[in-house]
């Protein structure tokens, strides 16, 4: 006999302040699994306890994916600092290792593109690791191609590739 499990779908909804701590230890807890710590990496960024601040400004949002009321994975969209105004930035994509492999991150992906056209960007960047293996297929997946460098002032100089595609 089979043991029926009552997992809910996952639920992709707009951040809330009260996610913001289990945001934080997300963001934190995959960024040390990918050694990707210290100066240079989105870990050390200042909005990184207040996430659902950070994103309150018009182009921007910033989403997390819920599976039985737990937060598991999360990620965003902004206008990419020093770009020019049609060029927005992938933020954050980070999901706990339960989360991966389940299709997730492309129905993230496909959200924050969708709603990053229909906030006027034409162009999406985004910064990632060497180490971050599957990230790179998921993005590769999602017509991103690789850069010869940074674009706009991120202030993430030590993940050293750089991504970006067409919103048309």
């Amino acid at each position: 006999m089979h043991e029926k499990t009552n997992k809910t779908e996952p639920v992709l909804r707009p951040i809330r302040e009260s996610d913001n701590q289990v945001v934080a230890e997300i963001i934190r807890t995959v960024m040390t699994e990918y050694e990707a710590v210290g100066c240079g990496y989105s870990i050390a960024d200042s909005e990184v306890d207040d996430m659902c601040s950070a994103y309150l400004a018009g182009g921007s949002a910033y989403y997390v994916v819920e599976v039985d009321s737990r937060v598991l994975g999360c990620a965003g969209y902004a206008r990419l600092i020093d770009g020019d105004e049609f060029t927005c930035e992938l933020r954050k994509m980070y999901f706990l290792p339960e989360l991966r492999g389940t299709g997730m991150g492309s129905k993230l992906m496909a959200l924050c593109v969708r709603e990053a056209r229909r906030d006027g960007y034409r162009y999406c960047y985004l910064e990632t690791t060497e180490g971050m293996t599957g990230a790179r297929r998921l993005y590769e997946k999602h017509g991103f191609t690789y850069l010869d460098g940074p674009m706009g002032n991120t202030g993430h100089t030590s993940c050293g590739i750089w991504m970006g595609r067409a919103l048309a």
